[in-house]
């Protein structure tokens, strides 16, 4: 499939910002990270034009950035996401100011509620309140990043008169994750784009009748897992421990009951709330792991992830899965690779 993409050193305003970009996660699994310069050159030369971080239990959301902003100049820069939870206001202000400042005008700061696991178990913060903290939060860094002084009592926090010493000259944008109508309609309202995850092109539709927005720079990125194999047993294999990690995590699950998935994925939630692991996973569908886990040839990939453009996401990121022999990828291979996948 022919796509169009863009030149983004070329372009400038509405036309660049109207125009799809396609995205790479990084930092990719089994490459260290000082090894990145030219896994960033070449995605940029496949003509991905963004690339996105993480903030699970891997790297920060940070670090592969602030990398990126030194190393690679032709690319744009997100985060997808930074819990609203695990750092204080006034620091997660200051680290997106620094990134604004390390890479001018190609930084967007993307924010979410994050889960119970990642906030309360693995950083000992209290999960409460999702909705309220991810507002708060967007208007508190609105306010920050724009070098206002801040003296606000938010619902969930309060803010002594803080002020940026570095205001960026140019101020990310704030894009929030979003799954169904509450936190898709806030997005709408109060960021600059959305952030969706772990849905199908079929979905993106869905999504967006509730994320609506006229606004001609509203964003719209969605993560894609993509696991670049013909081997369909072993994609489907990983899919389905993937799907039942995270499907399986109550936010995650009613995000694909409003989807309409009950069916499909009753029987799922069912063995897993009894305990049974292997029955979980041998209910899931091959149905719904090929909707959710892009697998194929690279091409196929890169076909399918097309029709998420197709159906407005503006910005495609891919998430790529392990594949059976990734360590012992050389660096040609990999290069042939990111190349096959990408959009030139």
């Amino acid at each position: 499939m022919a796509m169009h993409v863009v030149d983004l050193t070329s372009m400038t305003g509405q036309d660049r910002e109207m125009s799809t970009r396609w995205g790479m996660t990084v930092p990719l699994g089994g490459v260290p990270l000082t090894d990145h310069a030219a896994v960033f050159a070449t995605l940029a030369d496949a003509g991905f034009t963004d690339l996105w971080s993480s903030e699970v239990n891997g790297t920060d959301a940070f670090t592969p950035l602030a990398l990126a902003a030194a190393w690679q100049p032709r690319v744009r820069l997100g985060s997808a996401i930074t819990p609203v939870f695990t750092r204080g206001p006034g620091l997660l202000a200051m680290t997106a100011a620094a990134l604004a400042e390390a890479a001018p005008g190609r930084f967007q700061l993307g924010i979410g509620a994050s889960s119970p696991v990642v906030v309360g178990d693995w950083n000992a913060a209290d999960f409460t309140k999702p909705y309220a903290r991810s507002r708060d939060m967007l208007r508190f860094l609105r306010a920050a990043l724009a070098g206002e002084v801040v003296d606000e009592e938010y619902e969930t926090f309060r803010v002594r008169r803080f002020r940026l010493e570095r205001p960026p000259a140019t101020p990310p944008g704030l894009l929030l994750a979003a799954l169904r109508p509450g936190m898709l309609r806030l997005a709408s309202a109060e960021a600059d784009g959305v952030i969706l995850n772990w849905l199908a092109a079929t979905d993106v539709s869905r999504c967006l009748s509730e994320a609506k927005s006229d606004r001609w720079n509203f964003e719209v990125v969605a993560r894609i897992f993509v696991c670049p194999t013909e081997d369909a047993d072993y994609a489907r294999t990983v899919g389905r421990r993937m799907i039942a990690a995270y499907l399986t995590v109550p936010a995650y699950a009613e995000f694909h009951r409003w989807l309409g998935r009950e069916a499909e994925l009753g029987p799922m939630w069912k063995a897993w709330a009894a305990g049974d692991r292997k029955g979980a996973l041998a209910a899931i569908p091959d149905e719904v792991v090929d909707e959710l886990i892009v697998h194929g040839s690279p091409e196929q990939c890169r076909d399918h992830v097309a029709r998420y453009a197709e159906a407005g996401v503006k910005v495609p990121v891919m998430a790529l899965v392990p594949l059976p022999d990734q360590a012992n990828l050389t660096p040609a291979e990999l290069t042939d690779l990111l190349t096959r996948l990408g959009p030139r």
